[in-house]
């Protein structure tokens, strides 16, 4: 009942490594060469996302172990599309920086099809969870 497929694994191996490939070329580079100090949020995101990149590297050899990370990213995607691109693109005030994270943002469309759901809903939901004692 817990079975997933080995196709399943396969496409999120695959999303893993999309996500730690991805993220090793554009976020990696700024996080080693950066010559001046970063704004705080700024710093924030960027070594938020390589760990994620790393995170997403473990997932390659365990997709189901690793899922809260593709959680994690379906969800900070809609926050942030929900509440920082919706509201700018309602106001017509999307800039160029905006749009790139929006469209960057849109890509994860593809984490919740990836997301062997029966197993969540097996797993993380119905299952009992850990003891407080």
């Amino acid at each position: 009942m817990n079975d997933v497929s080995t196709f399943r694994l396969y496409l999120l191996r695959a999303l893993y490594l999309l996500i730690s490939v991805g993220l090793a070329f554009t976020i990696w580079p700024q996080i080693i060469h950066h010559p001046t100090p970063w704004p705080l949020w700024h710093g924030v995101g960027c070594s938020l996302l390589g760990a994620i990149s790393l995170l997403a590297f473990v997932g390659i050899r365990y997709p189901l172990k690793m899922l809260p990370i593709l959680f994690l990213e379906l969800i900070w995607k809609s926050i942030w599309l929900i509440a920082v691109a919706l509201p700018l693109w309602s106001a017509g005030q999307v800039d160029a920086d905006n749009l790139e994270t929006a469209q960057n943002c849109l890509m994860g469309i593809i984490v919740p099809l990836v997301i062997p759901w029966r197993y969540v809903w097996i797993n993380y939901v119905k299952m009992r969870g850990d003891r407080w004692r």
